[in-house]
């Protein structure tokens, strides 16, 4: 396989991913909040939206999950966030969920979806329709971003309602309640991210979860960070470049809200033993390999397994 060189459309978005670093203006938009009574899987549910102002109706909208019993409302207002938002006209939301009391507190019970706090989130976004006056927000497509425990709801979320999701990541997490997921699930577009120095319970189950899938051919990848533990290191900025390649895929310009499937032979195989890549072949092998969107995340995924800019 040929690892395909360092393109100028890559360059151009690291280059905004710098620029959009916190520290730089924050973006003009629309802030509101949303709280949901307490669920037979979680505590608290709350919710944090921001719409940049003038971006018309939004063509998706990036959930933004925290670590175990997080709160990552404060994140609509980092500054790269928003700067993604502005150049793909989405929506931020950002998501404070914990859950009950119980005496195994490392496994976040608000994980498993299907019991309610899935549902919390979809009756959230139909809120923020209606207060938003962006009747959109409750059918568009979401782009799931997360750590540890965020990306473990995702992961749980993809199961559940494959339909809604563009694509998501899971990040370093350890508790999951799916193995292999529907084949709906496994066309969705996604990386798995493991840190090289995290615990070893956290990089095996990913990696279990992730080769049970791709063997079913799960448009997914996995993508370790070696010199990272358990923390989001360069997942978020590759994630961006997922997100925004895999729009360009899966929009419909006359449906606004529903997505196309990845055509047969799209993307780029990825094998991990050489950390190479090249165009989707005619025949293409799921043991080893990892799907891609694009050359560039294929590249960007190199790099972060290489450990080099």
């Amino acid at each position: 396989m040929l690892q395909h060189p360092l393109d100028g459309r890559l360059l151009t978005a690291l280059a905004l991913l710098v620029l959009a670093r916190p520290g730089a203006a924050q973006s003009p938009g629309t802030t509101l909040d949303h709280v949901i009574p307490p669920g037979a899987n979680f505590d608290k549910a709350e919710f944090r939206l921001w719409i940049p102002d003038g971006a018309g109706a939004v063509r998706a909208v990036v959930v933004l999950m925290p670590g175990s019993n997080g709160d990552a409302r404060a994140q609509v207002s980092d500054t790269a966030w928003q700067s993604f938002a502005v150049r793909n006209k989405a929506a931020l939301v950002g998501v404070r969920l914990t859950d009950k009391p119980h005496d195994q507190g490392f496994i976040e019970e608000y994980i498993d979806v299907r019991r309610g706090s899935g549902q919390a989130l979809q009756d959230a976004l139909d809120a923020f329709a209606s207060s938003a006056r962006h009747p959109e927000l409750g059918k568009a497509p979401l782009l799931l971003w997360g750590m540890s425990a965020g990306g473990e709801f995702n992961y749980e979320f993809v199961n559940w309602k494959p339909e809604r999701v563009a694509a998501f990541v899971v990040n370093k997490g350890g508790i999951y309640y799916t193995a292999l997921t529907t084949r709906a699930a496994r066309s969705v577009p996604g990386i798995l991210f493991i840190g090289g120095k995290d615990l070893d319970s956290r990089v095996h189950t990913i990696t279990g979860l992730f080769d049970v899938n791709r063997r079913g051919g799960a448009l997914w990848a996995l993508a370790e960070e070696p010199g990272a533990a358990h923390i989001v290191g360069r997942s978020r900025d590759v994630a961006m470049l997922l997100y925004e390649d895999v729009l360009a895929l899966r929009l419909d310009a006359e449906r606004p809200t529903a997505l196309k499937p990845i055509a047969d032979g799209a993307g780029f195989l990825g094998d991990l033993k050489s950390k190479t890549f090249q165009p989707m072949p005619a025949k293409a092998a799921t043991e080893g390999t990892v799907w891609l969107p694009s050359a560039r995340v294929a590249t960007a995924w190199v790099a972060m397994l290489n450990g080099t800019p």
